[in-house]
C-alpha cells in the first residue's frame, strides 16, 4: 500500500498562503486600493525573501538610505521631544523581511533563529535595560502614550539587522558583495546630495522631508568613508575596484563638506587618527592625508569656512553660553546646556534607571540622552556593548592582517567606530536609523570574519 509522507517544510508555506487568502477575502472589500496594493506587495516581498533571504538583505541595504520616510508627528507621548516619530520605508521592509526570516528559520531549523555570537548577551542586556526603564517610566507616569514602546522597538530593529546578516554570512564572497552594494548605494546618495548643492541648502540624504537631516547624512558618510579608505590603504581590489573606491572618496568628501555638519567635521579628526593608528603601513596613509588636508585648505568653499567659524562668530542672541569669555552659538549652547542639566540636575532625580525612553525632554546628544533615559544601568550596558564591539573588531584586525579585504574592512570599521563615538557627542548617532543600520551590517561582517576566514583560506590553498 502506497504511503505519502508530508514534509512539514512544504506544507507550512502552503498553509500560510491559505491563511493569507482567507484574511484577504474577509478584509479586502473594506480597504482602499492603495492599502490593498501595499499589502499585496508586502506579501510578494515576504514570499521572495522566504525563498531567498539574501535578496531580502540586498533590498534592505538599498532601502537604508534610498527609502522615503513617513512622519507621525501627532503620536501620543512624542510631543515632549520636539520632533515626531519618523517611520521609514525600511522600517516596513524590515518588518516584512524579518517576518520572512523568522518563518524561514522555523521551517529550516538548521539555520537557527539567533546565531550565537560574542555580542548576543551584551545586546540583550542593553535592550532589556531600555525596556525595563521605559516600562517603569510608564508606571510612574514619566513616559506618556505609545512613543516609548515605538522607540524601544526601533532600537531592536538594528539588532534584527545584525542577526539577519550573521545568519546569512557563510563565505567571504558574500561579505564582499554586501560591502560593495553598500558602497554603490553610498555613491548614489552622494550624487543626489551633490545635485542639491546649487540650490544653496545644506544637503541631506534622499527623501528626508522638507527640513532634512544634514547631521545624519554626515555621520553616515563618515562611516562609509572609513570603510572605503580602509580598503584603499590596504591595497584591496582590482584596478577597476580601486578606481571606484578612489572616486567614491572624492564624492564623499564633497558631500560631507556640503552637509555643513560641524559634528561630522569634528568626528573626521578622530577617524583619520584611528585610520593611521590601525594601518599596517602608516606612511602610505599619512602622506596622502597630509596632502589632502593641505589641498582642502585652499579649495574649501567660503560657506564651509564660515560654518566652521560660526560656533564662535554668531551674533549675540538669547540662550548663548559663554566659555572663557567667548560666546558659543545657540545650537552648540543648547547641547552644552543639555549635558549640564542632565549631569548636574535631572540625572540625580532618577539615577538608577532614568526617566524611560521618551520620558525625558529631547536631547540631541547620545551620551546624556542614554544617561537621562536609562540611568546608570542603561549607561553601563551601553558602554559594555560598545567595548565588546571594539574588542572583537580589534581581535579581527590583529588575526587577519594577511588578507587585504579582512584587514581593510576591520581597519575601516575601527576608524568609523571612533568617528561614531565622536559624532555622538552632538547627535543621537547610535539610535539614528540611517547610520545604525549600515553600522550593524558592518558589525555583523566584522563579527563573522573569524568564522569565515579559516574556510576562505582553505579555499585559496586548494585553488593554488
Amino acid at each position: 500500500m502506497f504511503r505519502a509522507e508530508i514534509d512539514s517544510r512544504a506544507i507550512l508555506p502552503f498553509l500560510a498562503v491559505i491563511l493569507v487568502t482567507l484574511i484577504g477575502g474577509m478584509y479586502l472589500p473594506q480597504i482602499s486600493i492603495g492599502v490593498a496594493f501595499a499589502v499585496v506587495g508586502a506579501i510578494i516581498l515576504a514570499l521572495i525573501c522566504f525563498v531567498s533571504p539574501a535578496l531580502g538583505l540586498y533590498i534592505l541595504i538599498c532601502a537604508m538610505l534610498l527609502g522615503p520616510q513617513f512622519g507621525t508627528g501627532g503620536l501620543t507621548g512624542e510631543g515632549v521631544r520636539s520632533r515626531g516619530l519618523t517611520l521609514r520605508l525600511d522600517d516596513f521592509l524590515l518588518l516584512v523581511i524579518g517576518f520572512s526570516w523568522f518563518l524561514s528559520t522555523a521551517v529550516h531549523k538548521e539555520r537557527g533563529l539567533f546565531l550565537k555570537t560574542p555580542l548576543n548577551r551584551y545586546i540583550a542586556y542593553y535592550f532589556i535595560a531600555c525596556l525595563v526603564s521605559t516600562l517603569i517610566g510608564y508606571m510612574m507616569g514619566r513616559v506618556k502614550g505609545i512613543a516609548g514602546i515605538f522607540f524601544v522597538l526601533k532600537y531592536f530593529e538594528y539588532y534584527i539587522v545584525y542577526f539577519m546578516a550573521v545568519n546569512y554570512l557563510k563565505e567571504k564572497k558574500q561579505m564582499e558583495r554586501l560591502v560593495f552594494m553598500m558602497l554603490i548605494v553610498c555613491m548614489v546618495v552622494c550624487a543626489i546630495a551633490i545635485y542639491q548643492i546649487p540650490s544653496g541648502v545644506r544637503v541631506s540624504a534622499p527623501f528626508e522631508g522638507k527640513e532634512g537631516e544634514p547631521n545624519t547624512l554626515g555621520g553616515y558618510l563618515l562611516l562609509m568613508l572609513s570603510v572605503v579608505m580602509g580598503l584603499l590603504f590596504n591595497n584591496y581590489g582590482t584596478k577597476k575596484q580601486k578606481i571606484f573606491l578612489g572616486t567614491l572618496v572624492f564624492f564623499i568628501l564633497i558631500t560631507l563638506a556640503a552637509t555643513l555638519s560641524r559634528s561630522s567635521w569634528l568626528a573626521l579628526g578622530p577617524m583619520l587618527l584611528a585610520l593611521i593608528w590601525f594601518s599596517q603601513r602608516k606612511a602610505v596613509v599619512i602622506i596622502p592625508l597630509i596632502f589632502l588636508v593641505i589641498i582642502s585648505a585652499f579649495l574649501l568653499p567660503t560657506a564651509v569656512k564660515e560654518r566652521a567659524l560660526y560656533t564662535f562668530t554668531q551674533k549675540a542672541e538669547e540662550g548663548q553660553v559663554k566659555v572663557g569669555g567667548v560666546r558659543i552659538d545657540t545650537s552648540t549652547s543648547a547641547r552644552l546646556n543639555s549635558w549640564k542639566n542632565v549631569l548636574t540636575r535631572d540625572f540625580i532625580q532618577q539615577p538608577l534607571i532614568g526617566y524611560g525612553v521618551t520620558g525625558y525632554s529631547f536631547i540631541d546628544a547620545q551620551y546624556p540622552r542614554v544617561l537621562a533615559e536609562t540611568g546608570i544601568l542603561g549607561m553601563f550596558f551601553f558602554i559594555v556593548l560598545l567595548v565588546a564591539i571594539y574588542r572583537n573588531a580589534v581581535q579581527t584586525w590583529r588575526r587577519y592582517a594577511d588578507d587585504p579585504f579582512f584587514l581593510g574592512v576591520s581597519t575601516g570599521f575601527l576608524a568609523g567606530f571612533f568617528a561614531m563615538l565622536t559624532h555622538a557627542i552632538g547627535a543621537n548617532t547610535f539610535i539614528i536609523v540611517r547610520i545604525m543600520e549600515p553600522f550593524w551590517f558592518l558589525t555583523a561582517i566584522i563579527i563573522m570574519i573569524p568564522q569565515i576566514a579559516p574556510s576562505s583560506q582553505t579555499e585559496m590553498t586548494v585553488s593554488k
